[in-house]
């Protein structure tokens, strides 16, 4: 079985003079890219960089960033993307958690970087300049590891909106089973051209770049979604065939009043995981881009990708995140672990080779995810999502079992109610926590943005009421522009209920 870095390679062989990754005026073909790829790989061997080592790739989205990841991995070491909007003492902390040897840097990361590496408290990672480490082409071949498909390939670091960062353990094998199993529902081949906004970093956005490298395909990549008129005029630019989302894109594209439906006529794919997209926002995308077929995804980073619904089943189903993506099995368990009835809610588990292989460094976080099935020997990753599956197994997913709300002795799925809110004309995002409350234990609350500025919680409340049980409906409800984030862009209950906390 390949390497991850044989992807590339392999492409470079096979379609040397195809653009692999484009980012601003910058692009790069196959031949380019592997290149630069060697010559970086080179010089972190010369800096002592050796198969299993860890090292950090702190950089914007960028054909450089691009390179790192594979240069990493053809010297045999692990690599460990990280967002570039991470602070000093956080990389500190993640540098130290996998004893990182180096961090490839470029732009203002290098000096967070060096900063990082003062404090980091461990033995110092070698932090190389983009620049600098590129500066000599005279190397005598790639470095010659001896790695196997076995050994890690990537350490993924979580957004840590639970406690600290997490290192998600994924093996050359995991990346491989998880790439294949992606590409092969989605039919993505070499003629494709895909925009990602998402930072390679964050998994869904590094899967961008390795499937491209991995099928042929030319990736390109913007910094971020802030002006989507911008990111619309580079898909029209390039052509862009494939387009991932994550639910606050969606929000910000629906946004857009004068955007007519085909206003994208070359997006053939619309790919949306990270949370579960607002059924409305489903159909009004469809409505833009009537050409295109949408999938909506579920998945986490310890396992890349649990689930997806094949287009033809949205009208069907609306609501599901579909079936295990094929070479996997997901199962919705009781609290006794065993498989629930159609229509009752339990946690769900993933089997496969696409499976994580614990976290770095952390055997009892490792013990609460992953189990082994008595039966079969099977790891089973279990989620800490809670879902119902249809009479068909059609998933639906529910909640994060920590994020249900307990409310006059009734349990209210968060979800549940951001269904309701989206259907109200006027609200483009939302998110539902629970806060404390002295009668209730804990009080149902919102915070919404809204484009309508004509909206109010009393309007919003009563429409709430006429959906939903009366337990469920929001007693608080706050407006803002924008919702809290984490780093990777996913919406943050912990934020919101901080903020939602204070308002009581």
């Amino acid at each position: 079985m390949a390497r991850v870095e044989d992807f590339l390679a392999e492409s470079a062989r096979a379609r040397p003079e195809k653009i692999a990754v484009a980012a601003g005026a910058t692009r790069l073909s196959y031949r380019d890219l592997d290149r630069l790829v060697d010559r970086l790989a080179a010089t972190l061997a010369r800096r002592g960089v050796t198969r299993g080592d860890r090292v950090l790739v702190f950089m914007e989205n960028s054909v450089e960033a691009a390179a790192a990841i594979f240069a990493v991995l053809r010297a045999g070491a692990v690599v460990s993307p990280i967002n570039p909007t991470t602070k000093s003492d956080k990389l500190a902390y993640i540098a130290g958690n996998c004893e990182a040897r180096a961090i490839v840097a470029h732009g203002r990361q290098e000096a967070v970087a060096r900063a990082a590496v003062d404090s980091a408290g461990v033995r110092p990672p070698d932090v190389l300049r983009w620049s600098a480490a590129i500066e000599d082409e005279n190397f005598d071949a790639r470095p010659r590891h001896g790695g196997v498909d076995a050994d890690l390939a990537l350490l993924v670091y979580t957004s840590g909106s639970t406690g600290r960062p997490k290192g998600v353990m994924m093996t050359h094998r995991n990346v491989e089973a998880a790439s294949s199993s992606i590409i092969s529902y989605l039919g993505l081949d070499a003629d494709d051209v895909i925009l990602s906004v998402l930072p390679l970093a964050f998994d869904y956005g590094l899967y961008q770049l390795l499937m491209a490298v991995r099928v042929g395909a030319t990736l390109v990549l913007e910094k971020s979604f802030a002006f989507p008129q911008a990111t619309f005029a580079r898909i029209r630019e390039e052509a862009v065939t494939v387009w991932p989302l994550v639910p606050t894109m969606a929000a910000m594209i629906l946004a857009q009043r004068e955007l007519a439906p085909g206003f994208l006529p070359s997006v053939r794919l619309v790919t949306t995981t990270a949370a579960a997209l607002p059924i409305e926002h489903i159909s009004q995308l469809r409505a833009l881009l009537p050409a295109a077929r949408l999938f909506s995804m579920y998945g986490l980073t310890e396992c890349k990708r649990c689930t997806y619904l094949p287009p033809e089943e949205l009208d069907r189903r609306p609501g599901s995140v579909g079936v295990a993506i094929p070479g996997a099995q997901a199962l919705v368990l009781d609290e006794n672990g065993r498989p629930a009835p159609p229509g009752a809610i339990g946690e769900l588990a993933i089997r496969g080779p696409h499976v994580m292989q614990g976290y770095w460094g952390d055997p009892v976080a490792t013990a609460e995810r992953l189990r082994r099935d008595p039966q079969s020997g099977a790891t089973t990753l279990m989620t800490g999502d809670l879902f119902r599956a249809d009479a068909e197994g059609f998933l639906y997913f529910v909640g994060r079992k920590d994020d249900i709300i307990k409310t006059r002795g009734e349990k209210v799925a968060p979800k549940e109610v951001e269904a309701a809110l989206h259907a109200c004309p006027g609200i483009s995002e939302a998110v539902v926590v629970g806060v404390k409350d002295p009668v209730l234990g804990e009080a149902v609350a919102a915070l919404v943005v809204a484009s309508d500025p004509a909206l109010d919680a009393r309007a919003l409340i009563a429409h709430c009421a006429r959906r939903l049980e009366d337990f469920m409906v929001p007693k608080l409800v706050a407006f803002r522009d924008a919702l809290p984030k984490t780093d990777t862009g996913k919406v943050s209950r912990r934020l919101a209920s901080i903020e939602l906390e204070t308002l009581r």
